[in-house]
């Protein structure tokens, strides 16, 4: 099986992990999940983060084809159209995308935008394929965490997003709006039918209790093995027990409104008022306390 060169870069402020994946026959490579740095009291973006992917693919000579986005994000804005400004990438996530913005137009008034995906370039089906250089890439739609997650397999590595965490770790949430943790469940369990070396590369790490560095990167028989909410052996009734009762823990992400208003639109902001000022909107108790 082809074996894709992964670059990682891990991003300490919002504790995301984007990827440069490479043919090392062709050279192409996809830029998965990259991040939009965003100062939320001054309102103010910097391209930092992504200026460091687009300088990787510079001194390694590779040609960005796909930005790729492993769903909309709920925590940090992504940076996918400055990539693809300076790369002339296309930008895909799943079609499921229709769902999401569906479910946050009506939060976010955001009338000027179609529930129909197009602001996306590509709208992966569940299984479909296509290539990046000779690299065969996988589609699974693998919702659960949010509507429209999706996992690349990418010859023997597959990129899941926030579907999964580290073994130590567990797994994503599943309480936002569309989220189920019975339909996560059932995710993880196709994730982990894939090839037992299959290598998984995680979409964050917040380091579990005595870990002292973070990680990204695991496999399949790891993750069956040893992972605290669902290896082999759990039920898919106690992870549901689990994960609905961790869930009523957890606090809202610090930039979930900004985020969510922007990646529906595939990392662009709202439209000009007739002002010509941008606004990004804080709906009231939009979400349950």
């Amino acid at each position: 099986m082809t074996s894709p060169i992964v670059t990682a870069f891990f991003d300490p402020a919002t504790n995301t992990i984007s990827y440069i994946v490479t043919d090392p026959e062709t050279r192409r490579a996809a830029v998965i999940d990259p991040v939009l740095d965003f100062d939320v009291g001054a309102g103010s973006f910097r391209t930092d983060s992504a200026k460091k992917l687009l300088s990787v693919a510079a001194i390694d000579r590779l040609r960005i084809v796909w930005v790729l986005e492993t769903h909309v994000h709920a925590d940090h804005i992504s940076a996918a159209p400055f990539i693809a400004a300076h790369s002339g990438a296309r930008i895909g996530i799943s079609e499921r995308v229709k769902q999401v913005q569906r479910q946050f137009i009506p939060t976010f008034g955001g009338g000027d935008l179609n529930p129909d995906g197009k602001v996306f370039d590509h709208l992966f089906a569940d299984e479909e394929t296509f290539k990046i250089g000779a690299l065969e890439v996988r589609v699974l739609h693998t919702p659960g965490h949010t509507p429209a997650c999706a996992t690349y397999v990418i010859g023997d590595a597959a990129f899941v997003g926030d579907t999964l965490f580290m073994p130590d770790f567990g797994t994503a949430r599943a309480d936002f709006p569309g989220g189920d943790a019975r339909t996560l469940y059932r995710s993880i369990r196709r994730i982990l039918d894939l090839p037992p070396e299959t290598r998984l590369f995680v979409g964050h790490d917040y380091k579990a209790p005595g870990r002292e560095d973070f990680a990204w990167e695991t496999t399949v028989a790891t993750e069956r093995e040893h992972n605290v909410h669902v290896r082999d052996g759990i039920s898919e009734q106690s992870f549901v027990r689990l994960r609905e009762a961790r869930d009523a823990t957890l606090a809202p992400p610090r930039l979930l409104y900004p985020s969510i208003q922007m990646n529906m639109r595939a990392g662009q902001l709202p439209p000009p008022d007739e002002h010509g000022q941008r606004y990004l909107r804080i709906p009231v108790n939009a979400v349950p306390q």
